[in-house]
């Protein structure tokens, strides 16, 4: 019988220390971990003396009578009244529990404020979307026409130098470069001269316009 006995605890002993080689360092230390006891001197317990000036500053705050008290209770000499906090100090606090750490109800109403803002924000942003995309087909149609408008601009121009270099040769004999004073006086004369043909041209229009409706007038009265 006591062999037997004696079997059974040294399989449960071999049988802890092998499931304990397994366990992590940091559990293993947890499961071994035996505080020592807090002693406290409570019939003799330390109580600095606000009136002495090496007492240090920290041990004369509310702070450090609020840990005397919960340490040694009424034998630290603390009147527990001073140790509740004062009417205003009260609403500073309800007001910073009301801050941080609101109602349920609050922090639902928050959330979905919270949500509807979101959902707002996405739905303003899908209808820009949805505009710029439905205005995409105008805006690539206006691209196309500025660039052709362009292109013909261009040929244009071109079209326009080569006649003005044309001109020079034939005034002057040898090409000319278009960057030249001579050139560009030449093509302000022509300016000059088109400007003119345009104001006869509109001048002999006028008077056309003007004898075919005074032929009209003639006509219609016999």
């Amino acid at each position: 019988m006591a062999a037997s006995l004696l079997g059974r605890r040294a399989a449960l002993f071999f049988g802890f220390t092998k499931l304990n080689s397994f366990l992590p360092a940091a559990v293993q230390q947890i499961a071994n971990y035996n505080p020592r006891p807090l002693w406290l001197n409570i019939k003799n317990p330390y109580i600095p003396n606000k009136e002495s000036e090496k007492t240090p500053e920290w041990q004369k705050t509310e702070k450090y009578e609020r840990k005397l008290f919960g340490r040694y209770g009424s034998a630290s000499g603390v009147d527990p009244a001073k140790l509740w906090p004062s009417h205003t100090r009260l609403e500073e606090l309800m007001a910073e529990e009301k801050e941080w750490h609101p109602p349920i109800e609050v922090m639902l109403k928050n959330i979905a404020a919270r949500q509807k803002e979101k959902e707002q924000k996405r739905m303003e942003r899908e209808k820009i979307i949805a505009a710029n995309m439905a205005k995409m087909p105008k805006m690539i149609a206006d691209w196309k026409k500025q660039k052709r408008e362009a292109k013909q601009k261009q040929r244009e121009e071109k079209i326009k130098r080569d006649k003005l270099l044309a001109e020079a040769r034939e005034r002057f004999g040898y090409a000319l470069d278009p960057r030249s004073a001579k050139f560009k006086e030449m093509v302000t004369e022509i300016e000059k001269e088109e400007k003119k043909k345009r104001k006869l041209l509109k001048r002999r229009k006028r008077e056309e316009e003007q004898g075919s409706a005074g032929t009209t007038a003639a006509e219609s009265s016999q």
